[in-house]
């Protein structure tokens, strides 16, 4: 059985970071070294105040230490995780593309009064939660010992529990839009289209490159012509030719 350290180690990169980001952010939260109103979404302030770090920040808050904390860390450890693993693998530059484009989509999804948030990392993870169940759709997955279902159900049954418990709806919802999002432009219109209109930019290859994470790219970044497929969620049982 290996250690903590030794499987925190074996995470992937991406996973590995963000998951560590926001327990590090709730962790300095408690301690009463972050005041999470320096993080927290708040457009005025970034355009006005150019307070422009608001835009990445308040996707590292999931909330204070509480069980739906921990729901929202296990969901980053175990669907981020394996989706890093599986759709992406080998693929650290177009997962973490999917990332960004992920959080610009629920960025401009905010800005709608009805949607307005001033943390989306729980939409986030939400996101993940989502295209992880579009990856593997027949899995069979047990909620607390008490109903078990396919992975395909499992965004919304954990949206249902969330609406039971009377945490707020719409963060899910907009995971689950901005998870729809990607899908539909990595993998349904390249379906009827043949054509992918959501790469990977270069930019994105370089950075990870240069980080030297990940291990050997099925993508290179030196030749950005010949992915045709770079920034595709392949989607199980909808799997687009490599």
């Amino acid at each position: 059985m290996s250690t903590p350290g030794e499987y925190y180690n074996s995470l992937p990169p991406v996973s590995k970071a963000y998951g560590t980001l926001c327990l590090l952010t709730t962790t300095a939260f408690h301690l009463g070294l972050l005041d999470v109103s320096f993080i927290a979404l708040y457009y005025p302030w970034v355009f006005y105040r150019f307070q422009v770090w608001r835009l990445f920040t308040n996707f590292f808050f999931l909330g204070k230490f509480s069980i739906n904390f921990g729901i929202r860390l296990l969901m980053i450890a175990r669907y981020g995780v394996q989706l890093e693993r599986s759709a992406f693998d080998k693929r650290t530059a177009d997962y973490l593309w999917m990332m960004i484009f992920g959080a610009l989509s629920l960025l401009v999804l905010s800005a709608i009064p009805l949607l307005q948030s001033n943390f989306l990392g729980i939409s986030l993870v939400f996101m993940l939660l989502y295209l992880w169940s579009r990856e593997l759709p027949t899995a069979q997955i047990n909620i607390y010992g008490l109903v078990t279902l396919k992975a395909f159900y499992l965004p919304w049954a954990m949206l249902a529990l969330d609406v039971i418990f009377g945490s707020p709806i719409m963060p899910d919802l907009m995971g689950i839009i901005a998870g729809h999002l990607y899908y539909f432009l990595t993998v349904l219109y390249p379906l009827s289209t043949g054509r992918n209109i959501l790469k990977t930019p270069v930019w994105v290859h370089r950075l990870v490159a240069r980080w030297q994470v990940g291990g050997p790219q099925v993508n290179s970044p030196a030749q950005p012509g010949n992915s045709s497929s770079s920034g595709t969620f392949r989607g199980r049982s909808y799997r687009l030719n490599r």
